[in-house]
């Protein structure tokens, strides 16, 4: 206790210093070891690597895999878009309405998540399977036809990457919309605003950093997800995780993996960037 007494600003410092001993030996680390291994030549008989500052790895990564990058990022905004739409009017009302409900509301959102994530996936084939239920219905309601299926689509994939991430889109919403303070709500209607121009220039505005934190949350490992496409979909569908993984750990091609894996990274961060930037961050933060 003296020597905290004497060196305060060392306090600070010390109460940093776990989480970022934490993330240099599980992030930074393994981290510097992918970009080694990005820039390696490996030979295609033995699988042998030896580094050789191969910065080929990165255009041929790129050529190689272009169409399950783009899928990859377009899988991810339309999951993230659905999410915002099924997400924001639930966030609405549980914030708005939810009363004495609120934390069993909140509870029922979350509740997904006591379920490991392979399972709740595998139970989207069952729900989209040709037998299942949802199939039978659109079925009789010639919707879809006799022949048409839901599971192994583009549909399928989405609609299980919007499940799965989707407490990480309602969970911020919440947080921001149960902030707003209603009496600015009810100061616009006051002012002869309807309860729809009320919602758009008052609370749409002030939930922003809800939206934007949720998006976020949601795109980010949307993007790099292949649990779904493997489950739910087929090769057309893959994304460019599914890519990593079978490089990884079938193809045994660890140089194009890690070139592969950084590619994903710098492009989500490049779009998050843009994201952030083109919204406004004195607008996110004010």
């Amino acid at each position: 206790m003296t020597f905290l007494r004497r060196h305060r600003r060392l306090v600070p410092y010390l109460l940093l210093a776990p989480g970022v001993a934490w993330l240099a030996v599980f992030f930074v680390v393994p981290l510097g070891f992918l970009a080694y291994q990005s820039l390696e030549e490996q030979d295609v008989v033995t699988y042998e690597t030896s580094f050789a500052w191969a910065w080929h790895n990165y255009p041929d990564a790129i050529s190689g895999n272009l169409p399950q990058l783009l899928r990859s990022f377009e899988y991810a905004a339309l999951a993230t878009a659905l999410a915002l739409l099924i997400s924001y009017p639930l966030a609405y009302w549980i914030a708005f309405h939810g009363g004495r409900w609120r934390n069993v509301l909140l509870l029922l959102v979350i509740a997904p998540f006591f379920v490991t994530y392979l399972i709740r996936t595998l139970a989207w084939q069952s729900i989209l399977a040709d037998e299942g239920p949802v199939v039978g219905l659109l079925r009789d309601l010639h919707l879809l036809s006799p022949s048409g299926r839901l599971l192994d689509t583009s549909l399928s994939v989405v609609a299980g990457i919007t499940y799965n991430f989707l407490p990480f889109m309602v969970l911020p919403l919440y947080v921001s919309l149960e902030q707003v303070d209603r009496s600015l709500v009810e100061a616009a209607k006051d002012l002869y605003a309807s309860t729809a121009k009320a919602f758009l220039r008052v609370t749409l505005p002030l939930s922003m950093p809800g939206v934007v934190a949720g998006t976020l949350l949601t795109f980010i490992p949307a993007a790099g997800d292949f649990v779904n496409a493997q489950l739910l979909g087929t090769p057309k569908q893959w994304m460019i995780g599914n890519v990593i993984q079978s490089k990884f750990l079938e193809l045994i091609d660890y140089p194009t993996a890690s070139a592969l894996s950084f590619l994903l990274m710098a492009a989500i961060l490049a779009l998050v960037a843009v994201y952030v930037r083109g919204l406004g961050s004195e607008r996110l933060t004010g």
